[in-house]
Order: structure tokens, then sequence, then C-alpha cells
């Protein structure tokens, strides 16, 4: 692709969100009932190509069960509250209520309490005896540290997951993670991520794991691209990401699942995702909009309670309908909040794709007017594609 000078010294590619590009319709179509959206990964099949982000806002035990029997997964944080308190519900009513001044001070002072490993083998225990796949995500710096309670739960997919996270980590104070080495020696099949761009892709591909998270800062409550001046738009994440996929195929024969990570919103967002590469999506802030969300519609990123850099913030989302509502219809809206997963099995069909892997040859184009064109009524009445 051809770099943009922005100085004398310095070029840089051009990059796309999911905002910027348009699915377009091909010369086939399907009913809707023919296309399989359905996901498998490692030994694990779900009929929704779904991971709910590892967000205490977004999954809970009891979100993670709900979301397993509607055919996604639930990403349950090891770090995250459920492993802080036995009782964490007078918590969430108390972040639920504190203002949006002190929202960052009191989630830091919530979260210095230590996480238990007594728990954290509790609730991934909690979700497998409701008869789920249960997935959790640990830090790369609390990893090792939390191995044997995750084993001890017989945990069924491990997430390794941070703001940046690398194959390559230097450290001259601490002995980082090896990835590699830790991968092939654990028995669980493990995703790791985020990343952002195609050589950091291709390198955490390499290290064995099953899945990568990709996206660095298109998330509602995350500011990293603030905070760190860092990112890159989603839709050239992904698509880049998928051709890392592609050359570690080439080199390897094994097929490494690109998850999109943030950034979606709505039912086309996750089509899009999927039709520049993405196997499956990860998605947080739609899913507190659920009845059942832990913290009654506010949503916090795992960085917004760093004790020294925060890099993200408290935000409400308004509650919408129920976790089925929100995932698989019906929907009573018409904004494209609702029935998301209904959505993409809709664009699959007008496209013409049967499958998921299918639907990544969709073809698409640089569309910056596709958010307005003709929406003049509905942005000015705030409605449809005006909210």
């Amino acid at each position: 692709m051809a770099e943009i000078e922005i100085g004398i010294f310095k070029s840089g590619r051009r990059g796309y969100g999911l905002d910027d590009i348009a699915i377009v319709p091909s010369r086939r179509t399907r009913d809707p009932e023919d296309v399989d959206i359905s996901w498998d990964i490692d030994a694990f099949r779900f009929d929704l190509p779904l991971m709910a982000a590892a967000m205490d806002g977004v999954t809970s035990p009891a979100t993670a069960i709900e979301i397993g029997h509607l055919g996604g997964v639930g990403v349950l944080n090891l770090e995250g509250l459920w492993t802080r308190y036995e009782d964490p519900a007078p918590i969430f009513d108390e972040i639920a209520r504190v203002d949006p001044e002190k929202a960052t001070g009191r989630l830091q002072q919530l979260y210095a309490e230590p996480v238990k490993p007594e728990l954290v083998t509790e609730r991934i225990k909690e979700i497998k005896e409701a008869g789920v796949v249960a997935a959790a995500s640990v830090t790369p710096q609390r990893t090792e540290e939390l191995v044997p309670a995750i084993l001890a739960a017989e945990l069924d997919l491990l997430v390794i997951q941070g703001t940046v996270v690398s194959a390559e980590h230097v450290s001259k104070s601490v002995e980082p993670l090896n990835l590699k080495r830790f991968i092939r020696e654990f028995d669980l099949p493990v995703i790791v991520g985020g990343c952002a761009s195609y050589q950091a892709a291709l390198h955490l591909m390499r290290t064995g794991a099953v899945g990568i998270l990709v996206g660095v800062g298109p998330g509602n409550a995350c500011t990293t691209r603030g905070v760190l001046g860092i990112g890159v738009p989603q839709a050239t994440a992904i698509a880049d990401a998928a051709g890392a996929r592609m050359r570690h195929l080439d080199e390897s024969g094994v097929y490494c699942h690109v998850i999109a990570d943030g950034g979606m919103s709505r039912g086309g967002d996750i089509a899009k995702a999927i039709a520049v590469g993405a196997d499956a999506v990860m998605i947080g802030s739609p899913l507190t909009s659920a009845v059942e969300a832990p913290c009654r519609g506010y949503h916090w990123g795992m960085a917004t309670f760093h004790p020294t850099l925060p890099r993200g913030t408290r935000v409400r989302t308004e509650t919408r309908g129920t976790l089925r509502e929100i995932l698989v219809g019906p929907a009573h809206e018409n904004d494209g909040r609702l029935n998301l997963f209904g959505a993409l099995r809709t664009a699959m069909s007008t496209c013409g794709y049967a499958s998921v892997k299918e639907f990544q040859k969709a073809e698409v184009m640089v569309a910056p007017a596709l958010q307005t064109e003709g929406k003049a009524l509905q942005q000015s009445q705030r409605v449809g594609m005006g909210h």
C-alpha cells in the first residue's frame, strides 16, 4: 500500500476504521435460513462467532452462562471484581452511583483489593457447572501466578490479554512471560492479544496460540489512543492480521483465528469486521445494554483502574433489552443495536455467502459517506442512523 508523506522525515500508511468502509452486495443472494454463522476454535463449536469481553461491567459468571446458552462464549476477567470480592454486588452498586469526576479514582481504590486464587477457581467452576464452555482472561504479568487456580478449576479456554501483548517483551527488572514456551507447555488452548499490525499478529500466531485478539484502542470505554497516542483503525488492523493469518497458514499449516476486539456497536459493524477478515468478534459495550448486565448499564475497560496511568473511563450505556434480544433478537428498535447476529446472518445472505469463512471474501469499498448519505432527516430527528 502506498504511503502518504507526513513530512520530509516521516511517511505513513492510510488506515481505515469500520465506519470508513462498506460491504458490496454480490450477484448472488441467499435465504437467511441457509446461512451458517457458527464458529469452531480448537475443540469448541459455537453457534455465534462471539466472545463477550473480559470486562467486569460485561461478563459475570451469570452473564457468561447466559451467553453460553445463547451460542457464544463469555470471557471472565480473572483479575476483576469477581475474584477480588466474595460478593461484588455492593461494589457494582457503588460504581453505578459514583460521580463521574470521581469514578476513575474510586475504581483504582476498589481494584486495590488483592485477587484471591480461591475465588478464581470458584468462579470458573460456577460457569462450568452450568454446562457451557468456560473462558477466562489474565494479563501476561499474572498468568503464571494464577495458573494453579485456573488448572484446579479445569478451565476450557484461556485468554492472555492486555492493551498490547507482544511475543517479544523485553524487561531488565523482571523475567517476562515467555509466550511461546508457556503455550507449548500449557494443557489448554490459549488466545492472546491485543495487537494491531501485521508483524505483531504474525509473531503472536507463531507462539502457538489458537487465536489472536485484534484491536488497540477502538472500544467505547478505552482512552488508550488519547493517553498514549497509539492505535490502528480497526478495519485496517483486522485486514492486516488476516494477511498474517494467511502467511502463518502457509508456513505452518496451522490456522490461527483472528478475533476482532472492540469498536463494534451495531450489527453492521460486526458484519464489516468479518468481511475484512475476522473469524469472530469480541464485544463489550453492546452487552452492557442488557438488563442482565452486572453494573446496570455502566461500562469500563480493564485499564481504567490502572494505579498509575489509567487508559479508560467509565461510560454509561442505555439499557435496551435482554441479552437474547441484543444477540439474536427479536429487535424492537431500528438502529442496529439489537439482534446483532441476526443482522450478520442477513448481511451474509444479502451478499450471497453461506459461511463466515466465505464472507471474508466479500468485496468492500472505502465509503466515507456510508453513514450520512441520504440520512439528513434521521440525523436532524436523531432517529435510526442519526443516533
